[in-house]
């Protein structure tokens, strides 16, 4: 199976040099470039054409989510995944509606980033569990009607309830695993499971049925 291919722009050498460590021992990830502005960014991905453009919302030039729109526009069989310290409704909503596939908060550990990027390659979407609630309460109230999907009666196991309950609760991967003495690996192939029965591919998603079926209050 072809390795991932992906480009990272970022405007700060370490994050770039630290991710690309990261990802060079997984053979499943190929770095094919890395960008520090705006422009080099378009530049390289006109010339590589990746699979995911894993991008810093605050690059400077044009910034993440200006290239965001033009990637989407002029490439759009590449995935964009923004990097971003802002977790304000304004800039997630913002990023999703140019057509960003997902949307990662930068205190992101390496198990999440690595699941993150994987789901977008799959051609699904992420949000970060961290992205604020605000984010999440805004985005229900907009919401006139929740997909089928998301209204499922599909049975959960005590565990998997469990790990939903936190997984909307804004917990990560690593802090699940410490939470119920299990591995990170375990959470990852739990919360893929529930993605699966549930036929949803998104925290988002998951946040709100947990909230429809009383796991958790919108407040």
């Amino acid at each position: 199976m072809a390795p991932i291919r992906l480009i990272i722009a970022d405007d700060h050498l370490l994050v770039r040099a630290g991710v690309r460590m990261l990802l060079e021992n997984r053979p499943d990830f190929l770095v094919v470039a890395e960008a520090e502005d705006g422009i080099s960014t378009l530049q390289a991905v006109a010339k590589q054409l990746p699979d995911i453009l894993l991008l810093d919302i605050a690059l400077p030039g044009l910034n993440g989510l200006d290239v965001t729109e033009r990637v989407r526009r002029d490439f759009p069989d590449v995935r964009v995944l923004l990097l971003s310290m802002h977790n304000s409704e304004e800039y997630v909503l913002k990023a999703l509606r140019l057509g960003a596939a997902g949307y990662l908060l930068k205190d992101t550990g390496p198990s999440e980033l690595e699941f993150a990027l994987r789901a977008v390659a799959r051609g699904e979407s992420y949000l970060s569990p961290a992205v604020s609630r605000c984010v999440i309460e805004g985005y229900l109230q907009r919401t006139t009607s929740i997909p089928a999907s998301e209204t499922t009666g599909t049975p959960l196991s005590p565990r998997q309830e469990e790990i939903l309950k936190l997984i909307a609760g804004g917990c990560t991967t690593k802090e699940i695993a410490q939470k119920l003495g299990i591995t990170v690996k375990t959470v990852d192939a739990h919360r893929t499971s529930l993605m699966k029965e549930l036929n949803i591919h998104e925290i988002a998603g998951l946040v709100r049925y947990a909230i429809r079926v009383g796991l958790i209050s919108a407040e």
